[in-house]
């Protein structure tokens, strides 16, 4: 009996253990399927998230940016944008006459100029103290007190690549300028647009593009296809800061001094439209800037206006009579294309003819910055007071260069040399320089109070 009793407790002992196994297992998979249906509701979330917040961030990414109306800029509450300020010209694009220079007038004669008298690397020290004095947020904070609403920042293709330029040839410091520009625009409530001054091969053909005479930019593939790339590689880095207003393609290109004008013309809008379509592929938020040729005031071979719809025009004027009649060509592109006109670069002439071409600009509705925020002596915002030493310098620099003996004989002294150079910086500095009261005033704005 006792054996047969055995049998039956040994199967309630298997029966129960194999219940709790199988409550056991059936735990493990209502746990997993928790678990599992956790994640697949957290990831549809997730997604739905996502989704929502892309839709929510282009939406409020596109009302940040200053857009094209007809004629005018809007501002992202709705109110029109008219352009007032001033350009922050020689800060990374050294011009000549700016340091008193004649001859040695373009960035890369300027540098050569530099290392003949301290040598390589005094100039590259010279540079970078340059760069870090000449433009401080302290300017920038000064603009903005005077009433101005804008920046133009010109600046040199060379800063993003690792060609030598201004004492760096390795990790180039163009984003990290700019940036800080950026920054200091953003404390002061002011707009930024980008300048490329000097585009590679030179689109001038002159000192102010860094060139070798010629606009080869028309002519190569090689400088063209550089040109779209860094265009795209600054506005990806920038597609999402609203504090840039838009990108200034190139300034000033195909001066009037070539007998093949009409067939550089000819070239100019298709890469205009080749440049725009790399831009557009990473960046749709800002305004692209479009300059004519012939110093940015022969309109004629821009024929289509309408292959972007945030695109606007810029235009130049020095000199002649500052009257509505002497840029009546501008006016009429302007009504014709539908499109805003922005006069990028005017000034250089009396407080008179500037106030009265204020007035004319403000009654057909041309914003404008003037040139040149800061340079030697006057006829800017901010004039630099030269070193004692100076003279010497600019004697060197206009006289002759064709051999090394005529570099060896007309050398000032080293030491001459690099107290000139480094009493330049200090005067160069907001606190050292001297403001020029009528030129501000008669720029439209006002004088800060000191």
């Amino acid at each position: 009996m006792e054996k047969s009793h055995g049998r039956p407790g040994k199967a309630r002992t298997a029966m129960t253990v194999l219940v709790r196994e199988y409550k056991n297992y059936y735990n493990i998979i209502m746990r997993l399927n928790i678990i599992f249906s956790g994640i697949v509701s957290v990831a549809i979330s997730m997604m739905a998230w996502s989704c929502g917040s892309k839709a929510d961030k282009e939406s409020a990414g596109g009302e940040m940016f200053v857009k094209v109306q007809g004629q005018d800029l809007v501002k992202p509450d709705g109110s029109k944008l008219y352009i007032v300020g001033t350009n922050l010209g020689n800060w990374l694009n050294p011009e000549g006459y700016m340091f008193g220079f004649q001859r040695m007038n373009s960035p890369r004669q300027i540098n050569e100029l530099i290392s003949q008298l301290v040598g390589p690397d005094k100039a590259a020290e010279f540079w970078s103290q340059f760069k870090d004095n000449y433009i401080t947020k302290a300017d920038i904070d000064y603009i903005a007190s005077t009433g101005a609403n804008t920046i133009r920042l010109p600046f040199h293709y060379k800063l993003f690549t690792d060609e030598d330029y201004m004492g760096i040839t390795v990790g180039q410091d163009g984003f990290a300028r700019i940036d800080s520009v950026v920054e200091w625009c953003r404390d002061n409530n002011l707009y930024l647009i980008l300048d490329m001054h000097d585009a590679p091969g030179g689109q001038t053909g002159d000192n102010i593009d860094d060139s070798y005479g010629y606009p080869w930019l028309m002519e190569s593939e090689k400088s063209q296809e550089m040109f779209c790339d860094i265009w795209r590689r600054i506005a990806d880095r920038y597609k999402d800061e609203p504090v840039i207003l838009g990108y200034e393609l190139m300034n000033e290109p195909i001066a009037t001094y070539f007998d093949n004008q009409d067939e550089l013309n000819s070239k100019l809008e298709p890469l205009y439209k080749r440049c725009v379509a790399a831009i557009r592929e990473v960046d749709t938020n800002h305004i692209v800037l479009i300059g004519a040729p012939q110093w940015n005031s022969n309109f004629e071979p821009l024929k289509d206006t309408t292959y972007d719809d945030n695109m606007m025009f810029t235009c130049h004027r020095y000199g002649g009579p500052a009257t509505a009649e002497a840029i009546q060509s501008y006016i009429d592109f302007k009504d014709k294309s539908n499109r805003p006109m922005y006069m990028g670069e005017i000034g250089h002439n009396t407080d008179e003819w500037q106030s009265d071409f204020v007035k004319v600009m403000k009654d057909n509705n041309i914003g404008y910055t003037f040139w040149p925020y800061k340079k030697r002596d006057n006829s800017c915002m901010m004039g630099v007071r030269m070193p004692e030493e100076w003279e010497e310098v600019v004697r060197f620099a206009e006289g002759p260069h064709h051999t090394f003996a005529e570099v060896r004989d007309a050398k000032p002294d080293r030491a001459k040399a690099q107290r000139a150079l480094d009493r330049f910086i200090e005067l160069c500095r907001l606190d050292s320089c001297v403001p020029q009261d009528g030129y501000i005033l008669s720029m439209g704005l006002k004088v800060p109070v000191r």
